[in-house]
């Protein structure tokens, strides 16, 4: 599912020391895993997550992720691995205040065009999504009405919703208090017993990284375990 050779990633930021955010990794990734990211902070983590996300080229090295070459794609590729083959949810939610819960999941769908009856489709899709988070109930709400961790399940919702490839979640507790953090752990929990999505999940928490099937360790840039 996923490939990464001698991967390295260097910053110019106009000093005479280049910034190594990323120095040399290799791993391989199996369809369906849950692997959690940790590591301090500056140790790569999100520039692994950028070059996964096909958001950023290394310098050198290779990344292929379902069957896509990442490190040569050019930018139309690259556009539909995102629109296709990539959720991601992000610390802060990025939910569209103004549409209504299940018009936000609907959203990647809509983007994907289709034809005639597409926005029924999609609408029918994104509930069925918001039920596996736990979420139905919460359909016709606004982002406003949710509390903290239900924007985050919405989120994922909206991430999986197109039934994707890969799932990139960027420290989907960091901003959660304790309870709704474990509810967003047990929903990662859910999808990754389902199947069918291969989950990254960068972290801080080692509530959630236990919850991962693997854990691949960064230390200024180079995988340490």
């Amino acid at each position: 599912m996923i490939r990464l050779e001698e991967v390295t990633r260097i910053y110019d930021t106009g000093d005479p020391e280049r910034v190594r955010a990323l120095d040399g990794i290799s791993a391989r990734i199996d369809e369906g895993e849950f692997v959690a990211i940790t590591g301090e902070s500056g140790c790569g983590k999100s520039t692994l997550m950028h070059l996964l996300g096909g958001l950023d080229k290394p310098t050198s090295g290779e990344i292929e992720v379902a069957g896509v070459a990442l490190h040569t794609a050019g930018e139309e590729e690259l556009t539909r691995y995102r629109r296709d083959l990539l959720g991601i949810v992000f610390q802060f939610f990025n939910l569209l205040p103004t549409m209504r819960v299940v018009e936000n999941v609907m959203l990647p769908l809509l983007l994907q065009g289709g034809a005639a009856g597409a926005e029924k489709v999609a609408r029918e899709k994104a509930l069925a999504a918001l039920e596996t988070v736990g979420l139905a109930e919460r359909a016709s709400h606004f982002p406003h009405q949710l509390s903290g961790g239900e924007m985050q399940r919405t989120a994922i919702a909206r991430a999986l919703v197109h039934k994707p490839k890969l799932l990139l979640a960027d420290e989907p507790t960091g901003n959660l208090d304790s309870r709704n953090a474990r509810r967003v752990i047990e929903v990662l929990e859910k999808i990754a017993s389902q199947g069918g999505v291969t989950m990254i999940i960068v972290t801080h928490s080692e509530e959630v990284a236990r919850a991962a099937s693997r854990r691949i360790h960064l230390r200024d840039g180079k995988i340490t375990s």
